[in-house]
């Protein structure tokens, strides 16, 4: 059996890991790195290495995480942790869903129903810079549905986690959940990981509630992919732009 503890993974990554970069390097493989590198440097990252993330490694972040406020602490958060052939089984299961063309509804509405600015040409900007940075041509739509269809894959990861909340929470509860999505980034951060949060998970919704025995009380939000990116790909160095904090802020004294 496998040594899934923390303390042989920093011996272990630190020799798989000496490779160029800063998102993998050895030297940032710790529980040290202030919020502000690990909120700064965090970025969605669309090809992994296929390695799996400790069990051990995985449950501390998770840890971590669950400290995340949520209102009236009712913590709304409820994960599936996927490793190995339950990873492989659910991906499989999902690709055959859409090369069948069944049903991909998500069960809420993640976008407004029409898109409007400044909305607009932030969203066309972000989907030209990725597809860009993978020379993907804009009239190519064969490519990207390949690209996009790689969100079932996990991106090439080889482990990943699924979202569910109770389906009766309001608002609110969608709220704190992000919270507890943003925490699980930023502690992956602080040990070196990197992570991309996935909306395109909550399609095919009805292929996780079969195979996870997961009624209609809990909604299926997405997912999250988890590990180690593959420094020279080019669509893991694509980080779209920021407004500045003015535009967003109003200051009152």
């Amino acid at each position: 059996m496998p040594d899934h503890s923390v303390s042989s993974l920093m011996t272990a990554d630190q020799a798989l890991h000496q490779r160029k970069g800063t998102m993998t390097d050895p030297g940032v493989l710790r529980a040290d790195m202030h919020a502000e590198d690990a909120l700064i440097s965090r970025r969605s990252i669309r090809a992994f290495e296929y390695e799996p993330v400790p069990d051990d490694l995985t449950r501390r972040i998770l840890e971590a995480a669950r400290w995340a406020p949520s209102g009236s602490n009712i913590q709304p958060w409820k994960v599936h942790v996927l490793n190995g052939n339950a990873l492989q089984k659910y991906t499989d299961a999902v690709l055959a869903a859409e090369k069948n063309g069944e049903p991909r509804e998500m069960e809420y509405h993640y976008y407004a129903p029409e898109w409007r600015e400044p909305f607009l040409a932030r969203r066309r900007d972000c989907g030209f810079g990725l597809y860009g940075a993978m020379g993907i041509a804009r009239d190519d739509r064969m490519a990207r549905h390949d690209a996009f269809v790689s969100n079932f894959k996990f991106f090439g990861a080889a482990t990943g986690f699924l979202f569910w909340i109770p389906s009766d929470l309001e608002h609110g509860s969608w709220l704190d959940y992000g919270t507890f999505i943003q925490s699980i980034s930023i502690a992956a951060r602080g040990w070196g990981l990197s992570t991309i949060a996935q909306g395109a998970l909550g399609e095919f919704p009805h292929v996780a509630h079969q195979m996870f025995d997961i009624g209609d009380e809990f909604t299926l939000i997405g997912g999250m992919s988890i590990g180690w990116p593959v420094e020279d790909a080019p669509v893991n160095l694509f980080q779209p732009d920021r407004i500045d904090v003015d535009d967003f802020t109003t200051w009152l004294d």
